[in-house]
């Protein structure tokens, strides 16, 4: 279980969290959302302790994030950032078997590992590829493979922060990656994903936190959350909000 309580983080003269409480529990997934500038990359950088935080505390599994040896804490959390970029002609299962590094599994075992992450991302068929010869989104599903690797297969215990592993994706595949990460999170998993699609978010989130000038202006279901005053207030957009006709989750209509 990640939490961060009384987070607030600050750069130079800006204010860039401020009094953010946020427990991630496992088998959900909570969905960040929030204009630019909000300050969602910043709550995930002091979240895998990339960023230290000015006040508050982050503690994984009741001890200070800081606290835990790297290896321990890999076997725990993984992270995958906005931009992951490798400058060496790696094939794919070599990329995704680097997320097995923290693990002492043996070869077979993680090879089978590999393989089912690779399924889960929708991207087996790409295997004996060379990583420097796939496309930006094909690159973003094997770095979602490699993280899923890492931390499979997704029991309790296990936290995964994703940074819009959504962005590069056509809308099949932001689909699917999303299901992997549903999928991931049915098992046990505890799963934060900042997104920018409010539908996608409805979806696939149980909870989801609005951050607003790195301020929590919600964090709630997606019903409510994504309403039409909280999207104006936040966004400046006028929308209608209706449930889905088929999944009930709320859709979201710009006017």
């Amino acid at each position: 279980m990640l939490r961060v309580e009384g987070l607030h983080l600050r750069r130079g003269d800006n204010d860039v969290l401020q009094g953010i409480d946020l427990q991630l529990e496992p088998g959900q997934v909570v969905g960040v959302l929030g204009p630019n500038g909000a300050g969602k990359s910043s709550l995930l950088g002091v979240m895998c302790g990339e960023l230290a935080p000015d006040r508050g505390r982050v503690t994984l599994h009741d001890r200070p994030l800081a606290d835990w040896a790297g290896q321990a804490r890999a076997r725990s959390l993984a992270v995958l950032p906005q931009a992951s970029s490798l400058g060496f002609s790696f094939k794919v299962e070599e990329v995704v078997g680097m997320g097995r590094m923290p693990h002492g599994t043996g070869q077979q075992r993680d090879a089978q590992i590999v393989e089912a992450a690779l399924r889960a991302a929708d991207a087996w068929h790409l295997v004996q590829r060379s990583y420097l010869a796939l496309s930006g989104g094909e690159r973003q599903r094997v770095h979602l493979a490699r993280v899923l690797a890492q931390l499979w297969p997704g029991d309790e215990g296990a936290t995964l922060l994703l940074d819009e592993p959504t962005s590069a994706l056509d809308p099949l595949h932001q689909h699917t990656t999303l299901d992997a990460v549903r999928r991931f999170a049915d098992r046990g998993a505890a799963v934060l994903v900042i997104l920018h699609d409010l539908n996608l978010a409805a979806r696939y989130c149980d909870r989801i936190l609005l951050l607003d000038g790195g301020r929590c202006h919600a964090l709630a279901t997606p019903a409510e959350v994504l309403t039409p005053l909280a999207l104006k207030a936040v966004f400046g957009i006028d929308v209608l909000v209706q449930p889905h006709p088929e999944r009930g989750h709320p859709l979201i209509i710009t006017r």
